[in-house]
């Protein structure tokens, strides 16, 4: 009885699922103990803030991935323009009014709701707007001109609006978006060409920050990119990598144990950019590094799956268009944290401490989670809504023509 009750509740991939269990598994034991002593000074001894604060999210998170798997994912396709200019328009508010944290205005507050990084929904929004347009022009994708209006123009706006307090986002958006594109089948001319056009942007929006005003990101830029080929240990990049790098090297293979982390007392963001480098350094290796690698490989891997089992293409480009987006941010923090790449501030997918990614996250999974349902249930023939019961239904989110 009990299995029939989980059954019918946690539809879609099991894998997945189980994935889901290890991520919070993972983010709740790392959690707790990086910010053990910063909540202790911060909260008035209250050791236990970020680890209530976590838990809290993490079933908030759960409860969204429950919702969402069971939506049919075809309402993705009606709102993505509507939920990209609302993206949109977030972002160009969050430019004016944000609020300021470690030198940049990326959140905006928002009464009842807290502070939110618009552009984790920006980064959202945008995968699925991309998800719509692949399957509708999937046969016009050599005009270059259509592929510009409709893709890369959204692109090239979201982007602009996140450069100029956020260039690494900024860049792992564009790059996400060239990944999902490419597989998409977009020539891969067009594609070097929008690279270019991207390079030529960054130096004249570098330029224009300059010339506006003296208080710009452009020198966090450049100090951030230099100090990660120099040898200096004297600025903040460098120190937070550094420290990263004790925290691996002295974890090993089978780290020192749960909660006998040291570095988590020097690395500033221990809790979220740096976790993965905390996870090393307490469980090791074989215990922290290569499960939580493989968890995201392996998802990767099931989002593949799922895509060949789509006889639609907005599906198919959905899921593959997030699964890219949560494992290529997945790679970028891993890849900081043991210093293979500079210091961008991205989150540890639904493992590191905060809101609004591990929000948007749980969203992405539960569509995922949408679209394997339908799948699953299609392929074993159980009973489903109408719109959801055929594949001409499902084949009707592409306009006739394409």
């Amino acid at each position: 009885m009990q299995q029939g009750w989980l059954t019918k509740t946690f539809r879609g991939d099991r894998v997945i699922w189980a994935l889901v269990v290890v991520f919070m598994i993972y983010s709740l034991l790392a959690v707790y103990s990086s910010s053990v002593s910063v909540a202790y000074l911060r909260h008035g001894g209250n050791t236990t803030y970020f680890l209530r604060s976590q838990f809290i999210i993490l079933a908030l998170s759960l409860g969204i991935i429950i919702i969402v798997h069971y939506l049919p994912y075809r309402i993705y396709y009606r709102l993505s323009g509507l939920l990209l200019l609302f993206s949109i328009g977030l972002l160009a508010l969050t430019f004016v009014v944000g609020d300021r944290i470690n030198d940049a205005v990326r959140a905006i507050y928002i009464p009842g709701v807290g502070r939110i990084q618009s552009s984790d929904i920006a980064k959202l929004t945008l995968v699925i707007y991309l998800a719509r347009v692949l399957g509708q022009f999937k046969d016009k994708l050599n005009d270059f001109m259509l592929v510009t209006k409709f893709m890369m123009v959204p692109v090239a706006v979201v982007c602009g609006l996140i450069m100029p307090e956020n260039l690494s986002t900024a860049v792992m958006v564009f790059g996400i978006s060239m990944i999902i594109m490419f597989i998409g089948r977009v020539p891969i001319k067009f594609l070097l060409a929008y690279a270019g056009m991207a390079m030529v942007g960054v130096v004249i929006m570098a330029g224009v920050l300059m010339l506006v005003s003296d208080e710009n990101r452009v020198k966090t830029w450049e100090k951030r990119i230099t100090s990660h080929f120099s040898s200096k240990v004297d600025d903040d990049a460098n120190y937070q990598s550094n420290q990263a790098k004790i925290a691996i090297s002295t974890g090993g293979l089978f780290g020192k144990a749960p909660g006998g982390s040291t570095q988590r007392n020097m690395l500033p963001q221990s809790n979220s950019d740096f976790i993965f480098a905390i996870i090393i350094e307490e469980y090791g290796l074989l215990f922290g590094a290569l499960p939580l690698i493989l968890a995201y490989m392996i998802l990767l891997f099931r989002g593949i799956t799922i895509v060949r089992k789509c006889d639609a293409a907005f599906p198919a480009y959905l899921v593959i268009g997030l699964v890219v987006m949560i494992t290529v941010q997945a790679m970028i923090n891993m890849l900081v944290a043991v210093g293979l790449f500079p210091v961008t501030g991205q989150t540890l997918p639904m493992v590191s401490w905060g809101r609004t990614s591990a929000l948007v996250m749980s969203f992405s999974i539960g569509a995922i989670l949408s679209v394997s349902r339908v799948v699953n249930a299609r392929i074993r023939k159980e009973d489903l809504p109408e719109e959801e019961k055929t594949d001409e239904g499902e084949r009707i989110y592409e306009p006739a023509g394409t």
